[in-house]
């Protein structure tokens, strides 16, 4: 109760400094939104499933929908016309990244590409992640990782029959084990026995904070709130445990003799271009967090969501275990060669792009100077939030037959993308802001799904049907399916 007086009297305050700017200033018209609260604003509506609220307040209030989370004015893009048009002609405006407090703290001072604000910084580091990193050769130097990686998953799963396994958490652990390799080389770094919180049990919690309501994003000045409830402490502990693992690993590294040779693991790539570059240890740092987190989450969920797809539509996934068998005849497992002969399985996994876009809602971008959209019919001031709402865009009925129906043969006979050329499928977003791990994770979601399809026949366990499978969505950055997919996996001789 205490607590509750000092914070009503500094709400009204800030609610009467809004009041009085808003009679100064005289901004262009808006696009449509729902009422607002005093204070508030449409906070309210958002929900616990941000994408899924405001896909249905797009349905009465427009694609182009405006509204305000406490003080924060947001724009909700929710088409793929209307996301053509920023994307292309107004892309450099909307390319700022607002600073979310528990973004701030843990992604070093926002030194994350994902989180950075836009200027010479971000510049730096996209460039480091798209030309040293990710590069095809780059990628194509970790093939054998992934190929042994992908075969201990397999060799689990046969371990585990006849009991269902958890496919979910297998998947999550093949991911990450392929990112901590890729980035950490032999060292393996980070989350065995005995060094406390898992890597994934640090980037779960990580995650959470980021998307977890935090009054100090909606409200000016309310950061302090953060050191009563607990947010901070959390912060803290999570920054810690991320610091113990990089620093363990790169110290590991800096004791090698020997530069990067351009077959090195990532932290070893980083450690050259800082000696060539003004890159600190934090940015390094935050640099190898964006790998993480981009590079474990987006292909696990994307391969849970895929064989969840599968196990529900038998058709489909008699279909895509036909071909995969006859591409891989003879072979203990598919291999990566195979993968440009499966058209199907990329159909496939295009339609579970769709249906479930790793980030549903991209990472929200911001304004960084006035602009005006839609032919000039809205003015959006600088500072804006912005939406991006994938998940309603690759379910809209003008642009999706039956959008709603898992139907890989929609893309049999069409040039559709995911990379950021056709809006209507944005699972990577687009422009400037674009996910520059595609081509990292592309490759671990096919041989992935290819190779469970290969060896095994999969069934859901006694008493559970295809129309039981739950199909909820756990709150993240990344989008995984909210319970455990559990599978029983039977063997076959191909």
């Amino acid at each position: 109760m205490i607590l509750m007086i000092p914070l009503l009297t500094f709400i009204t305050l800030l609610f009467l400094v809004q009041v009085l700017n808003k009679r100064t200033r005289k901004p262009g018209k808006l696009p449509p939104g729902p009422r607002k609260l005093p204070i508030i604003g449409n906070l309210h509506q958002f929900g616990k499933l941000p994408h899924r609220s405001l896909q249905k307040l797009s349905q009465t209030h427009g694609d182009l929908m405006f509204l305000h989370l406490g003080f924060s004015p947001v724009l909700v893009v929710s088409s793929a016309d209307k996301a053509r048009d920023i994307f292309r002609n107004h892309d450099l405006a909307f390319s700022g990244r607002p600073a979310l407090y528990a973004f701030d703290k843990v992604c070093y001072n926002l030194s994350c590409v994902s989180t950075a604000p836009y200027g010479a910084y971000w510049r730096e580091a996209r460039r480091i992640l798209v030309l040293e990193l990710m590069t095809a050769k780059r990628v194509g130097s970790f093939r054998r990782i992934r190929a042994e990686e992908v075969g201990r998953m397999i060799d689990f799963i046969s371990g585990a029959a006849p009991d269902p396994v958890d496919l979910s958490a297998a998947v999550f652990d093949m991911s990450n084990s392929i990112v901590r390799r890729a980035a950490f080389g032999a060292a393996g770094g980070g989350g065995g026995a005995g060094e406390g919180r898992s890597i994934k049990e640090i980037l779960g919690e990580t995650q959470r904070l980021g998307v977890e309501f935090n009054l100090a994003d909606y409200f000016p000045g309310m950061g302090w709130v953060n050191r009563v409830n607990g947010v901070d402490r959390r912060i803290a502990e999570n920054r810690r445990d991320l610091e113990g693992v990089f620093e363990r690993v790169i110290g590991e590294h800096r004791d090698r003799t020997g530069a990067d040779s351009g077959e090195g693991d990532i932290i070893d790539v980083l450690l050259r271009v800082q000696k060539e570059s003004q890159l600190t240890d934090d940015q390094l740092k935050a640099i190898l967090l964006d790998v993480f987190v981009a590079g474990t989450d987006t292909s696990s969920a994307t391969i849970i969501w895929t064989m969840t797809e599968l196990i529900r539509n038998p058709t489909v996934k008699q279909k895509a275990q036909q071909q995969v068998r006859e591409i891989a005849k003879g072979k203990p497992m598919v291999d990566e060669s195979d993968l440009p002969k499966l058209s199907y399985l990329k159909q496939v996994i295009k339609e579970s792009f769709r249906l479930h876009p790793p980030a549903p809602l991209l990472v929200p971008r911001e304004t960084i100077e006035p602009c005006a959209i839609d032919g000039g019919k809205y003015h959006i001031p600088a500072k804006t939030r912005v939406f991006f709402n994938a998940a309603a865009m690759s379910v809209d009925s003008a642009v999706w037959k039956n959008p709603r129906e898992f139907s890989p043969e929609r893309f049999e006979d069409s040039d559709v993308d995911f990379r950021g050329q056709h809006f209507e499928l944005l699972p990577f977003g687009a422009g400037r802001r674009g996910c520059p791990g595609i081509n990292f994770s592309i490759p671990v979601v096919e041989l992935a799904v290819a190779n469970l399809l290969f060896r095994f026949n999969w069934k859901l366990p006694e008493g559970i049907s295809a129309e039981d499978v739950d199909m909820d969505e756990a709150l993240g950055i990344v989008m995984h399916k909210k319970t455990p997919l559990c599978l029983i996996a039977c063997s076959v001789n191909n």
